[in-house]
């Protein structure tokens, strides 16, 4: 059972792999995209089709029509990595093995729906995926394994992501066998530690120049693909809007949200502590491009703020 992109490194995985057999794949409903609104299937349906193999996609996991129809297929185990709903008990009791989920952080840290981007944007030094064996709590589930890997400077969201969908395609690969020969025994999460990674919001992305200098890099990281970094350059007749795509922290101070320094190297602009010299960026409506390149077409002076 799965929706998001991050499924599909696990179904491909479990799918060609001699030791399972795969009896259906169960996915969201094809939703409406692009500006006329076409049907797309998600990236797991379009994946299950290409692997020839059958594809559910109820409304509701709630819904009974359904419930019966997974029944009729008496899994021995359920696998479910992103799938957007929450699994009512009579699903989470219908397999002998019950149902294993790949989370993308060291549980109890970051449970929810956007863990990956809440551990950069936390500066936190590694993060991991988990399997865990599913109950009715919000990623609550006893643990039975864990891998882990570090954040690197390099890493925003997306790369991160990729890195995750493997190693818990991996780890879910390696562990099942053992899980169902009854070698591994769940263990419940600790009692502490647990924190929450809210579902990321458009308004995430807006970059608050107080903040320190690093831990604005960290969240442009973590929004990096979306929603994106971006700031608003203060001008009539209404404020300008440009993302923010690279970034590097520089030992400069001076007041935040202001330009302090523009050359060929970048845009050196003020933070709570130190600054952040802008590489990349992208005026609304254009291109990427570097820092460099953009001051060509679009001055940018020292003092200027951005808010």
């Amino acid at each position: 059972m799965g929706t998001a992109d991050l499924s599909c490194a696990s179904l491909e995985k479990i799918s060609s792999d001699k030791n399972f057999s795969v009896l259906a794949v169960v996915t969201q409903p094809d939703k409406p995209k692009g500006r006329d609104l076409k049907l797309t299937p998600s990236s797991v349906k379009i994946l299950a089709e290409k692997l020839n193999l059958p594809v559910l996609q109820p409304l509701k996991a709630r819904d009974e029509q359904f419930i019966a129809e997974l029944r009729a297929l008496k899994p021995d185990l359920i696998v479910v990595v992103a799938y957007g709903q929450i699994l009512p008990q009579t699903i989470l009791d219908l397999p002998q093995f019950g149902c294993l989920n790949v989370h993308t952080s060291l549980l109890p840290k970051y449970r929810g729906a956007a863990p990956i981007q809440w551990a950069i944007a936390d500066g936190e030094p590694e993060t991991g995926v988990t399997i865990m064996k599913m109950d009715a709590g919000l990623d609550t589930g006893a643990i039975l394994s864990t891998r882990r890997t570090p954040i690197l400077a390099t890493d925003d969201s997306q790369v991160l992501h990729d890195r995750l969908a493997q190693l818990g395609a991996e780890l879910l690969a390696e562990i099942i066998p053992n899980y169902v020969a009854g070698k591994i025994t769940p263990q419940p999460q600790p009692a502490e530690g647990s924190t929450y990674a809210a579902k990321i919001k458009k308004e995430d992305g807006r970059i608050d120049w107080n903040l320190p200098a690093k831990q604005i890099w960290n969240r442009l990281r973590a929004f990096t693909p979306w929603p994106g970094a971006f700031t608003f350059l203060k001008s009539e007749p209404k404020p300008q809007l440009l993302k923010i795509w690279k970034v590097e922290v520089v030992e400069q101070t001076g007041i935040a949200g202001t330009i302090l320094a523009v050359d060929k190297t970048g845009i050196v602009v003020g933070c709570g502590t130190n600054a952040l010299r802008i590489l990349e960026l992208q005026r609304e409506g254009g291109r990427r491009m570097s820092a460099a390149d953009f001051l060509v077409g679009f001055a940018l002076h020292v003092g200027d703020k951005f808010e």
